[in-house]
């Protein structure tokens, strides 16, 4: 199946995420109460609901989207580019609008995909649950409520790796390790992104580093696919 799918027909997307509010005292009352019954579920009581808000960024009902990186692979002059933009910053819903027209623009044209790690059961949902909360029209490639399965353009390549084994979860950063390719974990990890965002309020930094994660899926997909990975002269952040 990869052999029919060209690597520049793909846009190779991250995002990053952190709970809604700082912290569990500002939420709502009525928040306050459905965190406390969610919390308590994956959870238990072995942490308070308060202790557990830290985890609230990966569920699209508490969190919200602070960074989507995206990347399109270019042949320019014999060599393949990679140029990733970023759509981050405080304002979700600005955000959001500005990556739905990017990802519209670039899946109107025939045979395009979306691809990214751990995405099937995270970003994509993620990223159409908040558009939806934000009251942003979905866009086609993302509105997958009654398509045929080879109707969802959607690669994963976590699914590659697992070869229909649906028990095998691997990490980004271990199959880059194992693949030969550069980590992208050089600077912050995933459970550092909220700290970084609220405490020391640098999104620019989080974007940074969302982008190194949409590099290694790239290289991945490459990798996967039996082709040269990218040279690090030819990624342009744009």
């Amino acid at each position: 199946m990869l052999n029919n799918i060209a690597s520049e027909k793909i846009m190779y997307i991250d995002i990053e995420t952190v709970p809604e509010h700082p912290a569990f005292g500002m939420l709502d009352d009525t928040m306050k109460a459905l965190w406390e019954k969610k919390s308590s579920k994956i959870s238990g009581a072995d942490v308070t609901p308060e202790e557990d808000y830290v985890r609230a960024g990966i569920y699209a009902e508490f969190g919200k989207i602070i960074c989507i990186s995206a990347g399109i692979i270019k042949a320019e002059n014999g060599e393949r580019t990679l140029r990733v933009k970023s759509f981050f910053g405080h304002d979700e819903k600005k955000l959001l609008q500005e990556f739905s027209a990017a990802l519209t623009n670039f899946t109107s044209h025939p045979g395009t995909n979306i691809c990214g790690h751990n995405v099937r059961e995270f970003d994509f949902p993620y990223i159409a649950r908040r558009i939806l909360i934000n009251g942003l029209q979905l866009p086609d490639i993302l509105d997958v409520a009654g398509k045929k399965p080879w109707e969802v353009k959607f690669i994963d390549t976590m699914d590659l790796w697992k070869f229909g084994d649906f028990k095998h979860y691997t990490s980004l950063n271990l199959l880059t390790h194992i693949m030969g390719i550069p980590s992208p974990k050089d600077d912050i990890d995933g459970s550092q992104v909220a700290s970084v965002y609220y405490e020391e309020d640098d999104v620019e930094r989080i974007a940074r580093y969302c982008e190194k994660d949409v590099l290694a899926t790239a290289q991945l997909f490459l990798r996967l696919k039996g082709e040269p990975l990218l040279k690090p002269e030819n990624v342009v952040s744009v």
